[in-house]
Order: C-alpha cells, then sequence, then structure tokens
C-alpha cells in the first residue's frame, strides 16, 4: 500500500493544493527560525507574493527549484533552500544519525579523508588541498595530524579550500589550531536566538603531531566554489585581530586572494517538510571575536 507521499515519490508531481500547503509552511517555518527576523519577513513576503501569483508550478522538482530561488533572492543566503528527494526519507529520532554517520565515513574513506594532495613545493612551501569537504575530526582527525606534521617544517603554507565545499565547523576550529601557539583564541561564536544560547568555538591549547608556527606566512586561496565549512576559516585566518595578536618579533603575513565565495560560513540545519520529500536548511548565525581566551576571574 502506498501512502500519499509515497505515491508522489513514485509520480512526481502534486496537485496545486499540496503545493500551496508546502510553501505556506515554508513561510512559517523560516519566521520561526530565521536568525534575522527583517529578513525573515522579507522572505515570506516573496514566497507569499510569488504563491498568491500564481508562479510555483505543482510538480516536485520545479517546486524546489523555484521557491529556493525566491528563498534565496532576499539576501543570498545559500543555505536556505528546498531539496527534492525522489525517495520517501526514513523516519529517524531527534539524534539517531549513526547511519549518516556511516555514510559520511563510507565518503572520507573514499576521498582520503577530505586531504586531496599534501606535498612539499619548490623553495620549502607547503601545500595543502583540502576537498571535497572537512570531514568531522572524529573520522578525518589522524589524517589531518599527518598532513600537518609533514608540511610543519616548511617555510610558508599554502592551503587551497578552492574545492571546499563545506564541512564540520569543530574540524575547522582544530585545522586551525595548528596555526596558532597553544594559548587558545576564539574563532566564532554560534548563536541560536530560539535556544536562547550562543556556543563558543575555539582554537585547541593542545593538538597531536606538528603545529605550523605563527610567525610563518600562510596563503589561503579560495573561490566561488568554497562554502559554508570551507569558508570558516577562511574568514578567521583572515582577521587582523588575530593576526595582531599572534605577531612575534615581526609580522606574521596571512594573505587571501581576493576571490569571493557565497558568504555561507555560517552553518545550517534541515527542517523535514510533510511527506518527509522536502527539506529545508535552517539559517543559524556565526558571531566572530578573535583574540586569546579571557583570563578567569
Amino acid at each position: 500500500m502506498l501512502t500519499l507521499s509515497q505515491a508522489h515519490a513514485w509520480l512526481g508531481c502534486m496537485d496545486s493544493h499540496e503545493a500551496a500547503g508546502v510553501v505556506e509552511e515554508l513561510i512559517t517555518l523560516v519566521g520561526e527560525h530565521y536568525l534575522d527576523h527583517e529578513v525573515a519577513a522579507k522572505i515570506s513576503e516573496t514566497l507569499a507574493t510569488s504563491l498568491a501569483a500564481g508562479r510555483y508550478r505543482s510538480d516536485d522538482v520545479s517546486l524546489a527549484d523555484a521557491v529556493t530561488t525566491d528563498l534565496q533572492s532576499v539576501n543570498g543566503d545559500k543555505h536556505l533552500r528546498l531539496i527534492y528527494h525522489a525517495e520517501v526519507l526514513p523516519e529517524r529520532e531527534h539524534g539517531e544519525d549513526a547511519a549518516e554517520y556511516d555514510a559520511i565515513a563510507r565518503w572520507a574513506d573514499q576521498t582520503c579523508f577530505g586531504i586531496a594532495r599534501v606535498e612539499r613545493l619548490p623553495g620549502n612551501v607547503g601545500y595543502l588541498d583540502l576537498q571535497p569537504v572537512l570531514f568531522p575530526a572524529a573520522i578525518a582527525g589522524d589524517a589531518i595530524t599527518a598532513a600537518m606534521s609533514l608540511i610543519a617544517p616548511t617555510e610558508a603554507l599554502i592551503i587551497d579550500l578552492r574545492a571546499c565545499r563545506g564541512g564540520d565547523p569543530a574540524t575547522a576550529a582544530w585545522l586551525c589550531s595548528y596555526l596558532f601557539r597553544r594559548e587558545p583564541v576564539q574563532l566564532t561564536g554560534l548563536h541560536e536566538p530560539r535556544h536562547g544560547r550562543t556556543t563558543q568555538s575555539w582554537t585547541l591549547p593542545f593538538v597531536p603531531g606538528r603545529r605550523f608556527a605563527a610567525t610563518k606566512p600562510v596563503y589561503v586561496l579560495t573561490s566561488s566554489a568554497t562554502f559554508s565549512g570551507g569558508e570558516q576559516p577562511a574568514a578567521a585566518w583572515a582577521s587582523d585581530d588575530r593576526r595582531r595578536t599572534h605577531e612575534r618579533r615581526r609580522p606574521c603575513p596571512r594573505r587571501f586572494p581576493p576571490a569571493p565565495t557565497p558568504r555561507g560560513h555560517h552553518p545550517g540545519s534541515p527542517r523535514r517538510q510533510p511527506g518527509q520529500r522536502r527539506q529545508l536548511g535552517r539559517n543559524r548565525r556565526h558571531t566572530r571575536r578573535h583574540g586569546p581566551r579571557p583570563a578567569s576571574p
């Protein structure tokens, strides 16, 4: 026996009333969960206007594409999107992520844990190519440690994030820790207004292997494909305040080519839609604060 949502998965279409219901629920979700309430109001207005004007087609794929265009039209937030799945997503309890973790681990195995290339270039320059994503440190930590230890003796370092499409914020902090001294530095703060909390992200006082000396130059390469978790370390390393904090007797250049990125270094989390075949990415904001950890009273 097929449920209505399963039938849609086979037919790939829905009627106009169901399409309207999807959009109306999205408007509610944006209003409830999006961080910037002013932006949320504008996004909701855009969705409502398009719905009233009959701009949304009732087939699943076209609806997802059209809604995503409108969701991102106000402030260009690439995390905010409606995703169509041809097959019904299985039920999953909150916090039940074993299957997802196993899939990520298999992906990491197939991509050398996100370390696409590490080598010593002529002139004793280290080169580290990170792609396709920054995998969780619990999965990729050993590979990152090996790569950073290998290039630690070089005189300069190039970190290539041009094909890095995202990843785990904790891994970004882990990676940044190899470029700082042992004194912890706050990189970001993850603010979730719905829960009234801000979770801070700091570099670590200890990392296994060898650090790359804070006085040596680091060059970070980005592109229009660099996104989300890939943008987070680039934004952190580009901070003037943080760079001054870690100067010793001479400036520590951290040079960054001006290649634009989608500016999606804030994280997002999915929200399931009716039929469990449509997901809405929910926006959360990173607040950046750079400098040493304040002394305890």
